[in-house]
């Protein structure tokens, strides 16, 4: 395409930072044109400074996403009676007769939809989201809608919602500009967020006075040893820490006394649980200094600015939810939210998580930040779909976890998945793989061939990913992209909205799903959202793409610009009484401690080179060489009295299964800890299937699982473990028939 513009401007497709990327075309003038291992032109990528959120900056995942556009990709539907059988060529029509004729079935066999389930991602744009909410919860009638927000986000969502009455992070990335102190509880941020990382670190290293950054990890991550406190807890004692905290500030009386008389409930019911958790107390539960505590508590009440930052390590606990509430009580506590530099901020993982949350999607929620179980929040969207009334159902679909089970118990019909790879993300990885096997039609739409999840699946469909298809993304900070198509979809790959709206159409509602472009779909969701919190009925195609990325709220007559928006400035909350919340849970601790069969703690995380389950980065050999193979984390004490080697192989073992990999000792992990990387599935050379071992159980308000922690056994590996002959029999046979249509 080198007669095309000579750039293009977009939003980075990984993490929730949303960077702003501009992105040169395989041939400039005067240069020789860049390829591929595959032979495949490749676009270039760098920081784009007129993005507002990232201002040039990029992190090098970013920075080679253009390498990884055309390499390895699903060309053409493919399908496949039952698992064991090969995979052949069929026509779209065929594919999407068969979803339909399955759905028709279902249907009429049981007497409802709830027999079909979708798992979808944030990697979808906004306008994939908002039709897959329309198909399943409108025209089908069933909620069975959730996506892997619900492994990252929900605990935030249900969280701010508790306390705030509503999702949606009240801060901005400019209060990284503006806070005194940093308090990053959950996050490892170098690795994870690295671009918002470094803005803090720019920021102290220019004026170090001005700013304390405080980081609470079992682990010391180059984000830990950037802090000037770390905390290093025990996992699963952070609710117990933010107790502390509060009972510290409340002793010191640090509350701002006149913002919670007037603009807080449930005070009275919060200081009697913060009362019972003494220094003392909270030293012992989480095994760290009293006088660290103390230092940290100090910072919240004298009334210093303090933005909060978290992510993984809080939401994927089984009291996710409930931790999320006790680091918003201390901002409450303190009056610290809706002014710069300071507030509650939840560091979303996935590109577009938000714009997902936005257009209703996770099984509990629908268009506008609205609620499947509010009757007039149904009455809005049915009217705006032009359906009848009671057509969207009362009770909340399948969460993602959920879904799972109803395979299991065989009362899934079909299972359609959306640009993600749960057979890497999901829990206890086996009961996955095995619920699968028990579903008559699995589907699972994927831009790349080779993902552990394809290999599980009845019917392939090749999906247009970024670059190849338009559409907006909202990143963390509320910050609305528009990220055009740039690039010819390859082979015969499609959008997933407009795959969506087809399957619409062939049901029966050609009014519903008769939109002819991304453009129409946003123009649909955006009138959904006049009025409510998360409104973007300001925002267009055109606009964003001719004023840049624009923030919310952003309703309509509102006027484009960079200026940071943030949340509750009026100190007005989106509760029935305008009220925030204060919330009163005790402590729990890890949903399954060590013991003196699995006597350490096994935590999982990410590399910065590396993403999520490395069906696009693992195709980067720049990236590869970062971080060449998974390594298990342990400190030299635990080696010592295990008998393990550094360098060596290491067996480790949970109640659901066993692993190995190569041992890393080190002194930046606590006693009692260990650690692994999440990335590599079965598909991968070097195969450390981390979330084997990690157990089902949630947290009962947001139901994400605790893929955080569970209790292992770690022993020195007597053979490398081969993988399963069924497994590699998978492997072997979908790789016969991609690999000719690779080349």
């Amino acid at each position: 395409m080198s007669d095309g513009p000579p750039s293009v401007r977009s939003q980075c497709p990984y993490c929730g930072v949303g960077c702003g990327l501009e992105l040169l075309p395989p041939a400039v003038k005067g240069q020789a044109v860049k390829r591929d291992a595959e032979g495949n032109p490749m676009w270039t990528a760098r920081g784009d400074r007129q993005h507002p959120s990232s201002l040039g900056q990029v992190c090098i995942k970013g920075a080679t996403v253009g390498e990884t556009l055309a390499r390895g990709r699903l060309r053409q539907p493919l399908f496949r009676s039952s698992l064991e059988d090969d995979f052949a060529p069929i026509s779209w029509d065929d594919a999407l007769g068969r979803i339909t004729d399955q759905i028709r079935s279902s249907v009429s066999r049981r007497g409802n939809a709830d027999a079909i389930a979708m798992y979808g991602s944030g990697q979808f744009h906004t306008e994939d989201y908002y039709l897959a909410q329309k198909l399943l919860k409108g025209a089908l009638g069933t909620n069975n809608f959730d996506a892997n927000s619900r492994l990252c986000m929900s605990s935030a969502v249900a969280g701010y919602t508790r306390s705030l009455g509503s999702d949606g992070p009240p801060c901005c990335y400019e209060d990284l500009d503006h806070c005194s102190v940093a308090f990053l509880i959950g996050t490892n941020t170098a690795a994870c967020h690295p671009v918002l990382f470094q803005r803090l670190l720019k920021r102290k290293k220019r004026n170090p006075g001005s700013l304390k950054i405080v980081v609470v990890d079992p682990r010391r991550t180059d984000t830990a040893k950037a802090a000037d406190i770390h905390l290093p807890i025990a996992p699963g004692s952070d609710l117990a820490l933010l107790h502390g905290i509060a009972h510290l500030v409340l002793r010191e009386n640090g509350q701002d006394a006149t913002f919670i008389d007037d603009h807080t409930e449930n005070y009275d019911a919060f200081f009697d649980v913060a009362a019972r958790w003494t220094p003392r107390r909270v030293a012992r539960f989480c095994n760290i200094p009293e006088k660290r505590l103390r230092e940290v508590a100090a910072l919240f009440h004298r009334r210093e600015t303090v933005l909060s930052l978290w992510s993984m390590g809080v939401n994927q606990r089984r009291e996710g939810t409930a931790v999320v509430g006790g680091l918003i009580n201390l901002h409450l506590l303190t009056g610290q939210i809706g002014k710069p530099g300071a507030g509650p901020f939840s560091l979303t993982g996935q590109p577009n998580a938000m714009g997902g949350r936005e257009a209703g999607g996770l099984s509990h929620l629908l268009p506008g930040y609205r609620l499947v179980t509010n009757t007039d929040h149904r009455a809005d969207v049915e009217k705006a779909w032009n359906l009848p009334a009671g057509r969207i159902s009362a009770k909340p679909g399948l969460a993602a976890w959920q879904q799972v089970e109803a395979m299991e118990r065989g009362e899934l019909d079909l299972w359609w998945v959306a640009a993600t790879n749960p057979l890497v993300s999901m829990p206890d990885l086996d009961r996955v793989k095995a619920a699968m096997g028990n579903c008559p039609l699995v589907v699972v739409s994927e831009a790349y061939a080779d993902s552990e999840t394809s290999h599980y699946a009845h019917l392939l469909l090749p999906a247009a990913q970024w670059s190849e298809k338009a559409g907006a993304m909202t990143n963390s900070e509320r910050r609305v992209t528009y990220c055009p198509a740039f690039r010819r979809p390859f082979g015969e790959s499609r959008p997933d909205w407009d795959v969506f709206a087809e399957v619409g159409r062939r049901l029966g509602y050609a009014e519903q799903f008769g939109f002819e472009s991304a453009a129409e779909v946003y123009a649909e969701f955006t009138t959904l959202t006049a009025g409510r919190l998360c409104d973007v009925s300001g925002l267009s195609h055109a606009l964003l793409n001719n004023e840049g990325p624009q923030q919310w709220p952003f309703p309509r007559g509102c006027r484009p610009g960079t200026e940071a928006k943030r949340l509750y400035c009026d100190q007005h909350f989106a509760t029935p009484s305008g009220r925030a919340h204060f919330c009163t849970e005790q402590p729990l601790g890890l949903a399954e401690p060590p013991c003196d069969t699995y006597p350490l703690v096994l935590t999982v995380g990410r590399y910065l080179g590396q993403w999520h389950t490395m069906t696009r980065t693992g195709k980067v050999e720049r990236l590869q060489s970062m971080h060449p193979e998974p390594l298990l984390e342990i400190h030299p004490g635990d080696a010592q009295e295990l008998k393990l080697r550094h360098g060596e192989l290491g067996a480790i073992s949970s109640r659901r299964g066993h692993l190995t990999a190569t041992v890393h000792v080190t002194d930046r992990i606590r006693r009692g800890t260990v650690f692994l990387p999440m990335h590599w599935g079965f598909t991968q050379e070097k195969a450390c299937e981390a979330n084997t071992l990690m157990h089902d159980q949630a947290c009962p308000v947001s139901k994400q699982p605790e893929l955080k922690a569970c209790a292992v056994i770690v022993a020195p590996a007597v053979s490398v473990v081969k993988p399963m002959e069924q497994e590699k029999g998978r492997l072997d046979g979908l790789r016969r028939l991609l690999t000719p249509a690779l080349r």
